[in-house]
């Protein structure tokens, strides 16, 4: 659909014209109509409208330019990649932060799928009849940590099979702004898309959303750093171990968040950069800055175990904290309880 023309006949003014587009261009959903619109895709008897509520025109000629389409099927890309291991049937990686894994609207490029299509050239079967790694779970595009992907069909139904029945070892690495009570415990709550942000999930009663799906996260406190004021012993920030029972968007950094210790540098779920804490001198404003600078959730998929779906030997994976995080926990640990 590079390019629509139409003039709007009498019966049609006053409708909206964003739901007027998608009823007369058959290609076009509503959604997709707004969104050119906002664009600045369309112009009305030559001038640009940018504003999808405005009401439709009898006798204006609409004229809508949409870009050319992007090919569905991402394209290989010479990514560097951290293997942490390699066979005929999977391959294992400590993604990086910033790095999607799946292409997507405004990320076309330089994913996890992009990379790996390339570094698996000529190892790929087919997995339902296409060339490409199965992806069988994700993390966040900020965190970073062990992923597994399968290379053949018979991994990819393996490894689906193993996080669908929650057979799988998985440890999270966080550091917390604030610190949970109790320190170590299990937090059952069920997660839904919110009503007001599509972007982000929100904790529900699994009785009160049809699309409520179960969620299980374990905690312990690892270590705690600082002190939130002079008098208590709450601690100004902590390292947090997480399990995973259940593995849905974004399962820890709501939960954290729903328990009061969100994660630090986290731009969705985190109410405030940085930590608040008691105390003063180098160690202090060192700790405190580099929370601050902290540009994304502190979060590291540290360890990742199973059964191999092909061989059928146990598998472990741990993969080293990421700079950012070292250095951040390195801070926090040299100020004073």
């Amino acid at each position: 659909m590079p390019s629509e023309n139409l003039i709007a006949e009498p019966i049609h003014a006053g409708l909206r014209l964003d739901l007027w587009l998608s009823q007369h261009i058959e290609s076009l959903s509503r959604s997709r109509a707004k969104a050119l619109i906002l664009a600045g895709a369309l112009d009305v008897d030559g001038q640009i409208l940018t504003d999808p509520r405005a009401k439709v025109l009898a006798g204006s000629a609409y004229n809508l330019q949409a870009p050319e389409p992007v090919p569905a099927t991402p394209e290989a890309e010479d990514i560097a990649l951290d293997i942490l291991y390699e066979d005929e049937d999977l391959i294992v990686v400590n993604k990086a932060a910033g790095m999607a894994v799946h292409p997507a609207p405004g990320t076309w490029s330089g994913t996890l799928v992009n990379a790996l299509l390339h570094h698996c050239a000529g190892q790929l079967p087919g997995i339902g009849g296409v060339e490409r790694p199965g992806i069988v779970h994700r993390l966040d595009k900020l965190t970073t940590g062990v992923m597994v992907a399968a290379k053949t069909e018979a991994a990819h139904a393996g490894l689906s099979k193993l996080f669908a029945t929650h057979d799988i070892e998985r440890v999270y690495l966080a550091v917390t702004r604030g610190a949970p009570r109790p320190l170590s415990g299990s937090i059952d709550a069920a997660l839904a898309r919110s009503k007001t942000d599509r972007k982000k999930m929100a904790v529900v009663k699994d009785t009160e959303r049809a699309d409520a799906k179960t969620a299980i996260t374990h905690y312990k406190a690892q270590a705690c750093y600082g002190r939130l004021d002079k008098d208590s012993g709450l601690p100004a920030a902590a390292l947090m171990k997480c399990r995973l029972e259940t593995g849905r968007t974004h399962q820890i950094r709501v939960h954290m968040s729903h328990i009061g210790a969100p994660l630090i540098g986290d731009p969705v779920y985190g109410r405030h950069r940085g930590i608040k804490s008691y105390g003063s001198g180098a160690a202090f404003i060192t700790a405190t800055s580099r929370a601050r600078a902290m540009t994304r959730q502190a979060l590291h998929a540290s360890v990742l175990g199973f059964i191999h779906p092909v061989s059928q030997e146990p598998l472990h994976f741990e993969a080293p904290l990421p700079a950012d995080m070292s250095a951040l926990i390195e801070a926090l640990g040299a100020m004073a309880r």
